[in-house]
């Protein structure tokens, strides 16, 4: 069985449309054949929330995962999106560092369980890791697991700044843990086509990233905004939605960039 593509969801900064873009990427991907698994590594669990998994729901969750107490594939939780499956986390998460900070596999715990998880045959097309917004252990462990790095970056005045430090850390990752992990794309998120500065940010960083930005950008949507209080990805939500149909853009070219990776 082939292993899947794993793409860690990064960026240090809050409020930058992360999380948005894993759910409604993984159930894009879904509804389009693949076998999709994402993995909730941030504390406040807003991955698990918006896909519908309620709090009783998880009582084996990523926490346990890294902390060896369970393997992989007794924390996977299936969502109401057919082929999307979500390893759920709580806010035991906040004190994962502190648990295992001391372990000589501390940034390991993750990969070597997707690992001994796909020699039992998960079965995943794509593993996709939520990470929390900051530049941790536990993001540690999702760019050691990863193959490459998908970075949402919100269209507004500081956004070069921060994809700097976050591209300085993938480098870092590169040096000492992951020889093999890449950048995916950077996908421009809350773009508001009125506002100057949004359109001066979407030159400046195809100026700087080139071929590393994706063609399709996403807007600003109440309707993807109000998505996750119900539950649901915005795609289920509101499927014409102008945020939704970007959504299913993105998984097509974020598909066709694997393509091409595979044939290189």
């Amino acid at each position: 069985m082939s292993s899947p593509r794993i793409i860690t969801i990064a960026n240090q900064k809050g409020g930058v449309g992360k999380t948005t873009t894993a759910i409604n990427l993984a159930t894009a991907l879904a509804a389009i054949g693949e076998r999709v698994l994402v993995v909730d590594l941030d504390p406040q669990g807003n991955a698990s929330t918006g896909l519908g998994i309620d709090r009783k729901e998880r009582s084996i969750s990523s926490y346990d995962v890294l902390t060896g107490a369970e393997p992989l594939e007794r924390a996977v939780v299936q969502t109401a999106v057919p082929g999307l499956f979500i390893v759920p986390s709580t806010m035991d998460l906040l004190g994962v560092e502190m648990e295992i900070a001391g372990k000589p596999d501390r940034v390991l715990r993750l990969r070597n369980e997707i690992r001994r998880a796909q020699d039992r045959n998960s079965g995943f097309g794509y593993v996709l890791i939520d990470c929390p917004p900051s530049l941790n252990l536990l993001t540690l462990n999702a760019m050691a697991a990863a193959d490459s790095v998908l970075v949402p970056l919100q269209c507004e005045f500081f956004a070069l700044e921060g994809l700097s430090q976050l591209l300085d850390t993938v480098d870092q990752v590169r040096q000492t843990i992951n020889p093999a992990l890449t950048i995916q794309g950077i996908v421009l998120t809350m773009y508001d086509g009125r506002n100057n500065l949004a359109n001066q940010v979407v030159d400046d960083v195809r100026a700087y990233m080139g071929d590393a930005v994706y063609e399709t950008i996403i807007p600003r949507n109440v309707r993807v905004s109000e998505a996750p209080s119900y539950g649901k990805p915005a795609i289920l939500y509101d499927l014409k939605c102008a945020g939704s149909q970007a959504y299913l853009q993105l998984a097509s070219e974020v598909i066709r960039r694997e393509r091409r990776l595979k044939a290189a």
